[in-house]
């Protein structure tokens, strides 16, 4: 079993995140479905008296969803691969500011294949060594990561100038540029959490809510029609 830690450090507050995060995850998901594939929501609804992190957190919003992956693999491995392989369940208990997703693929691997991730959103700058209260055999098989929003050499093919923080400013909240000895890597998704700020700052969680419900609709029409979106590996 691999055990890897990813510490992100963002300027925003642990609030800012619950609302910019949701709203990011909704925004990518239509930007990387159609043509018959992409995400398919099945549930969100509220959760109750699911113990998460030895029972500190029970309440928050679970997520079903399927992503259709046939485009995101090599032509040869397409061929290969029998019918239902290439879709990947996820479960997710979102009980902010902990969550608790899980990736199965019922279709084919069964239950030889489990990711589950664990994410806390906490005010510090990501050096606190336990959050998520791993015992100490567990802690000798991790690996810590620290992540980087402004400084991460990443694929160009993912560039885009208008997710680039060393050269967005807010104009809500005068945050960025990101230059300097901001931090050390970073990952596509966080780089558009923080550039799509003045898009999603000042909503609420009931804002959020309704535009969940509008991007199921939104996803379930555009995965059956039109072309293949988003990224794509090359054949």
């Amino acid at each position: 079993m691999l055990i890897k830690e990813y510490r992100v450090t963002l300027p925003l507050s642990v609030e800012e995140y619950h609302v910019a995060q949701l709203f990011c995850v909704a925004e990518a998901s239509k930007e990387n479905t159609g043509g018959g594939e992409g995400i398919e929501v099945l549930k969100n609804e509220p959760f109750d008296n699911h113990p998460l992190l030895s029972g500190q957190y029970s309440k928050g919003q679970y997520t079903y969803k399927i992503y259709h992956i046939a485009s995101k693999v090599p032509a040869f491995v397409r061929l290969l691969c029998p019918k239902g392989s290439l879709e990947i369940h996820e479960e997710a208990w979102n009980a902010y500011p902990y969550c608790r997703t899980v990736i199965t693929n019922p279709g084919y691997m069964k239950e030889n294949f489990l990711i589950m991730i664990e994410s806390f959103h906490i005010n510090d700058s990501g050096y606190q060594e336990n959050v998520h209260q791993l015992p100490p055999e567990k802690l000798k098989q991790r690996e810590v990561i620290h992540i980087d929003i402004a400084n991460d050499k990443m694929d160009p093919r993912d560039y885009k100038r208008e997710d680039d923080p060393t050269l967005f400013t807010s104009q809500k909240t005068g945050r960025g540029p990101l230059v300097g000895k901001w931090q050390k890597e970073f990952t596509t998704f966080h780089r558009q959490v923080f550039c799509s700020i003045d898009r999603w700052y000042g909503l609420t969680i009931a804002d959020i809510r309704a535009l969940e419900e509008k991007t199921k609709q939104e996803l379930d029409k555009q995965r059956n029609q039109g072309e293949v979106r988003g990224m794509r590996t090359g054949d």
